[in-house]
């Protein structure tokens, strides 16, 4: 048998994303596990999974993608927030290696040396906000964490109540693992906001839901179906992180929900029962981290080797079968066109999909017709 084909797994399993990057990880060697047969017949290699966790630390994700790369991973998937992906792009590209992120994320980026199996804002922000100004007004309230992830987010927020004639009420930041609310609450209970964006992340965004709940308790006003809390990066494997009930009825969009009722999806939520020994809730980032690396895995299969512009040429030549139906990806941004679904949290600690879109082309730098975006949107570094 020749040398292993080594695939590095760069997540971190504590800190305030940690159960992100649990799914994450577990998505991931599921994925190994299940084309270790197929790569052994047609290669005559193993697959050797190489996993580093950084804990949480944004400059041990460097140290991470360094340990990979000198281990002999041409292919990294990984890193859940953007400052760890930014942080370990350039190290990449040095290597000439291929970066597999698949974290929803805030767009304005194309990275010859990064494959892009999350989603951008017109796959999740922008179909999100058409769906709710048309039932709940243009009046909404924004917050989100104290780096490039909120504050892009909220930035194209601004411009799409702008262009629907409406008015943001207000925009407040928090740190990473902040949980003092209070004035983000006070703030939305005096200017009564029609809904409210969240890009807060882990516990920031699990205190900010258990204050809405009691805030819509003491104001109907401010329950779900009246003023919803909308996300785009709320995990299936984060609701039991919530105290119980706060987040019943809130809103997140996401390429992928544990609910979809689909053959496809019933298998494969069977195939993970029977690696884990019991049903789990199967989350978005756990379902993109096994497509990152199934298709990984798939074109380097294809391609007879793992030499990353063969491989790219592969993943860009075809489509392929995935969780979130055929995939394509754009040679020009190296996107994955995703569809788009909006669950409501239910009682079980689940999502309900309430409204769903077939596969979009991913626009990161929202220049295509039908985006609503006006054309002085500039690139961000």
């Amino acid at each position: 048998m020749g040398d292993a084909l080594k695939i590095g797994i760069l997540y971190s399993t504590t800190g305030p994303y940690g159960a992100m990057g649990v799914d994450a990880r577990d998505g991931a060697m599921l994925a190994i596990e299940a084309r270790i047969e197929d790569c052994a017949r047609r290669t005559g290699r193993a697959i050797e999974p190489i996993f580093y966790d950084p804990h949480a630390s944004l400059g041990a994700y460097l140290d991470g993608a360094r340990h990979l790369l000198r281990e002999g991973c041409r292919h990294i998937v990984g890193t859940i927030t953007s400052a760890a992906r930014k942080e370990v792009i350039p190290l990449v590209e040095k290597h000439d290696g291929l970066l597999w992120y698949m974290c929803p994320y805030e767009g304005f980026e194309a990275n010859e040396n990064v494959i892009y199996v999350g989603g951008c804002p017109n796959q999740h922000l922008i179909p999100a906000f058409e769906y709710l100004i048309p039932r709940f007004g243009a009046r909404p309230y924004l917050t989100g964490a104290n780096y490039v992830w909120g504050w892009e987010m909220n930035r194209l927020a601004r411009e799409l109540i702008a262009n629907a004639g409406g008015e943001v009420l207000g925009e407040r930041y928090l740190p990473l693992e902040e949980t003092a609310v209070g004035r983000i609450i006070a703030e939305i209970e005096e200017r009564r906001p029609s809904f409210v964006l969240n890009n807060l992340i882990g516990p920031s965004s699990y205190a900010f839901l258990e204050a809405m709940k009691t805030l819509g308790d003491h104001d109907p006003a401010f329950r779900p179906e009246n003023c919803p809390v909308v996300s785009c990066d709320l995990m299936e494997c984060e609701l039991d992180l919530i105290a119980d009930g706060s987040a019943t009825g809130q809103l997140c969009a996401a390429s992928y929900f544990d609910m979809l009722d689909t053959p496809d999806n019933s298998a494969f939520k069977a195939r993970a029962a029977g690696r884990y020994g019991h049903e789990r809730r199967i989350s978005s980032v756990f379902a993109s981290a096994y497509t990152a690396v199934d298709l990984c895995v798939g074109a380097i299969l294809a391609a007879g080797s793992d030499e990353p512009q063969a491989v790219r040429r592969e993943v860009h030549g075809r489509e392929w079968p995935s969780l979130f139906g055929p995939l394509t990806v754009d040679s020009r941004t190296n996107h994955a066109a995703l569809p788009f679904h909006l669950g409501r949290i239910n009682a079980d600690n689940g999502f309900d999909v309430i409204a769903s879109r077939p596969a979009l082309a991913a626009d990161p730098y929202l220049t295509k017709r039908g985006t609503h975006m006006p054309a002085r949107l500039r690139i961000v570094s």
